[in-house]
């Protein structure tokens, strides 16, 4: 599938929602159906007993979040604002639960990020959340707070390993970062741990790289991170409960392609974690990118130095993506027949576009030299495959303009 043809077919649903939007439009959509879909796959394919964790940082809409809350075990947060919005998800299915009947365990947190203040940690440990620990210094200032609160906190040590991450985007590990302990100062964390009785040492964090596409290389990586947690607790004498092998699985925003879950699910099909040890998965852009579309109203054709830009609605201060990381992000084009004003429709045919924004800025580009057969002023522009790190990532505030609607169907 070409770039061009990337999310071509727009679904009736998503139609109809966006043509219920007063014009000039410009909306995001968000499908429960997909969100729950996508995240009973990644399920599916995971070994027996895997955790599975949202990572609210991909999309932190309260609607994605219930959505997903009753198909994931509950939610990997980096902020204390993402870990109130968990928190509301997780009373919201607990009170369903009680409704219902049921008995499950209660909704997973775990509270990652090398920048937690000392409201973020007490807040984690009110919540009953494992915290990710990046450093000594954290270790030791979440050992105050769970100590103030008078409980024992769970924690593990995320470390940034001397071992290469796979291939993605974004590198975690194996490099220079901010993120985690190094792999050769694990020692002087546990020795440090030990001697604070209320941070109980439950294993580590491993979370290594963001958008990864391998998924044969993913697999080695995840077996590869259990056997070196497996080492390292018994050479520390850590009791290990998690290996948090964190996300990075990937999708493709100029083809088709995507992670693989298949391939991936096979190559770890001989994977044998011991007895009472989690195996937690983190994913964000994986489970909700494909839940979403972005979509903004063509304002004006024009053409400058022999170049068609389509100026829109919208831009990268709603979705940001493609100016961040250097890329043109497919669209279909939705015809709106409906033209109330009194002068001329501007339209152009079988042409290449620019797709821009309204931001006073040229970097303000979501998509360039786009082949279109037919576009109108009036018409959408509707990028698929944006529920994740659409408008979280987004500058909202710049020039100050109206944020688009957020729609759900499903």
């Amino acid at each position: 599938m070409s770039a061009d043809q990337l999310g071509a077919r727009v679904p009736d649903a998503v139609q109809a929602a966006l043509l219920g939007v007063a014009r000039p439009r410009c909306a995001y959509v968000y499908d429960r159906v997909t969100l729950r879909e996508r995240a009973s796959a990644m399920r599916a394919a995971l070994p027996e007993g895997s955790m599975l964790l949202y990572a609210v940082k991909a999309n932190g809409h309260p609607d994605v979040l219930d959505a997903l809350a009753g198909v994931v075990d509950g939610f990997e947060v980096a902020s204390g604002g993402e870990l109130a919005l968990a928190r509301i998800a997780r009373a919201g299915r607990a009170s369903l639960r009680s409704a219902a009947g049921a008995a499950e365990p209660v909704d997973e947190i775990h509270f990652g990020g090398p920048a937690k203040t000392d409201a973020e940690l007490a807040a984690a440990v009110e919540a009953e959340a494992t915290v990710n620990v990046e450093s000594a210094l954290e270790l030791r200032r979440l050992a105050v707070a769970a100590g103030t609160a008078g409980v024992r906190v769970r924690a593990t040590l995320r470390v940034n390993r001397s071992h290469a991450a796979p291939a993605g985007t974004l590198t975690m590990t194996g490099v220079p970062t901010p993120f985690g302990l190094d792999e050769a100062s694990l020692g002087e964390a546990v020795e440090l741990a030990s001697q604070h009785p209320a941070v109980r040492l439950v294993g580590f964090s491993l979370h290594a790289v963001s958008n990864n596409l391998d998924a044969i290389g993913h697999a080695r990586f995840v077996t590869d991170a259990v056997a070196w947690s497996v080492a390292a607790a018994d050479r520390y004498g850590i009791p290990l409960r998690i290996v948090n092998v964190g996300g990075g699985f990937g999708v493709s925003y100029t083809s088709a392609d995507q992670f693989d879950l298949t391939t991936f699910a096979r190559a770890l099909a001989d994977l044998r974690v011991p007895d009472g040890v989690r195996l937690v998965f983190e994913p964000g852009r994986y489970l909700a990118a494909d839940g979403g579309w972005y979509a903004a109203e063509v304002l004006d054709l024009k053409r400058t130095h022999g170049r068609w830009f389509a100026v829109l609605r919208g831009g990268t201060h709603h979705f940001r993506l493609p100016a961040a990381w250097g890329y043109s992000h497919p669209f279909a084009v939705l015809p709106v027949d409906e033209w109330p004003h009194p002068y001329d429709r501007p339209e152009v045919r079988d042409v290449p576009v620019d797709a821009v924004g309204e931001l006073c800025t040229p970097r303000d580009v979501l998509t360039r030299d786009q082949a279109v057969e037919r576009l109108r002023v009036g018409d959408l522009l509707v990028f698929a495959r944006t529920g994740a790190y659409g408008w979280d990532i987004s500058h909202h505030d710049f020039l100050r303009h109206d944020p688009p609607t957020f729609l759900i169907t499903g």
